[in-house]
Order: C-alpha cells, then sequence, then structure tokens
C-alpha cells in the first residue's frame, strides 16, 4: 500500500477513479458530478480516463460538457445516485489533506453552489461547513470519523482501510505514550515523596523523636526504610494496614521533622 500521507491520498483517488458504476444513473450522476468542463483538470490523467470512459459508456462524446450541481436533482435521486455523484464532485473538485493523523477534506465549487452541497452533505448525515475563499465556495470536513464516511459511502476500500488502520495506530501509539508519561510522572512523584519520608525519619532517628511515636508511625517508618521504593498500597499490604493510615503516619513524619 501507499507510503506516504500523499501517496495514500493519489492511492485512494486512483481507486475512486478506478469504479466502473453498474447502473446507468449511476453512470449519469457521476458524469454530473464530474463536471468535463472545469479547467486545468483533465491535466490529470486519472481524471481524464474517468471522463472518456463515462462518456463511451454513455455513448456521449468526450468533448460533451456538464450540468452544474444545482441541475443534479439530489433531494429526487436514489442514495446509489447521490453518492455517485459525490464522487464525480470529489475527484474533480475536491482534495484531501493528512497531517498528523488529521483529515481534511475539500470541495473547491462556486459560491452559488457552497451551501447547496452543505446542505445536501448534512442531510446525508455529513455535516460540513462552507464559506466563500478568494471568489470560491469551499465545502470542508474536518471530522476524520465525517471524513472516513463520505469516502466509504462514494466507494473508497483498501485505500480507506489503510487510512484507517494508520489512524489507529497512530491513536494508539498517542495513548500509549499518554500512558507511559502518566506512569514517569507518578514514580517520579512517588521516588521525591520517598526521598523526603526517608530523610524525614533519618533527622527523627538522630535526634531520638522516633521512638517516641505510636507504634503505627514507627512500623510505617521501619517498613519505609526497608521498602524505600514501595508504594503506598504495597506499604499498607505489608503491614496489613488502610491505605489512609499509612499516608497519615508518614505525613505525621513529615510534620515532626520539620517542627
Amino acid at each position: 500500500m501507499a507510503g506516504t500521507e500523499r501517496d495514500l491520498v493519489l492511492a485512494l483517488r486512483a481507486e475512486l477513479a478506478g469504479i466502473d458504476p453498474a447502473r446507468d444513473c449511476d453512470r449519469e450522476a457521476e458524469r454530473l458530478g464530474l463536471e468535463v468542463d472545469l479547467p486545468g483538470r483533465w491535466r490529470d490523467a486519472t481524471l481524464a480516463r474517468l471522463a472518456v470512459r463515462l462518456a463511451r459508456r454513455d455513448a456521449a462524446e468526450p468533448g460533451d460538457t456538464f450540468a452544474p450541481a444545482v441541475a443534479f436533482d439530489w433531494p429526487n435521486r436514489a442514495e446509489h445516485c447521490r453518492m455517485a455523484w459525490l464522487r464525480g464532485r470529489f475527484l474533480s473538485r475536491g482534495s484531501l489533506s493528512l497531517t498528523n493523523g488529521r483529515a481534511h477534506l475539500e470541495l473547491v465549487v462556486s459560491p452559488e453552489e457552497a451551501p447547496v452541497v452543505a446542505g445536501w452533505l448534512e442531510n446525508a448525515g455529513m455535516p460540513p461547513s462552507w464559506r466563500v475563499r478568494r471568489g470560491r465556495g469551499v465545502v470542508t470536513l474536518k471530522s476524520a470519523e465525517t471524513v472516513q464516511l463520505l469516502l466509504r459511502r462514494v466507494g473508497a476500500g483498501a485505500s480507506l482501510l489503510e487510512l484507517e488502520t494508520r489512524q489507529v495506530a497512530r491513536t494508539l501509539r498517542g495513548e500509549l505514550n499518554r500512558v507511559i508519561n502518566a506512569e514517569s510522572a507518578n514514580l517520579a512523584r512517588t521516588v521525591g515523596a520517598a526521598g523526603r519520608q526517608l530523610e524525614a525519619i533519618a533527622t527523627l532517628t538522630a535526634e531520638g523523636r522516633l521512638i517516641e511515636q505510636p507504634p503505627t508511625v514507627r512500623a510505617v517508618a521501619a517498613a519505609r526504610r526497608e521498602t524505600p521504593e514501595a508504594t503506598l498500597g504495597e506499604l499498607a499490604e505489608r503491614l496489613a494496614m488502610h491505605r489512609s493510615a499509612v499516608q497519615r503516619a508518614l505525613d505525621r513524619i513529615l510534620r515532626l521533622a520539620v517542627a
């Protein structure tokens, strides 16, 4: 499968462009979405071949121009026709960016078309945002889940699976790093607290004040000296005491040492 994220986007576009609709209505819908008169897009050989293939299947001339989006009767077309149209629109007007686990999909259309397409996507359960940028309408999907849903519904398969696998792996790595960082921070706090407690125990022992403390405090101090790396829970288990009792004994030792 694709190596870099850019390679993955190219593979995904090639996969979508390679879909050959079986239904006549889907071919016609994809042709409407593709919009072969879009300037500059036919430098993309994959897109050009798709336009020619669809035109030939429909017995049309490759140079035919297709109707704008508003001519596509989205409300009265079947779901498969809608997704075929959307696939064509994405291929001819869309861009997909994958950076640091984030997905950003844009459809660059006319200012008049932007709110129409945004409304269609909203009704289809894929809510976008839209705006006018430098005289063009831009319909945007930023949620990774929504982008994946759109790609799945327009026919992406293996390349989408690769995208999802990468995002899951990145999420797991992030979660693992978070857990490791949290454990490291907890360990650092435990080591720091144990060091302060050992110093306080040594001070009280040298001054002869530790022997004056209740048996519980002396027992906790002895256990801490013998197992400086132990957590509060481990000390409590060793001494058959409640964790809170161990915590109070250690707090008492710290207070006495600075008194």
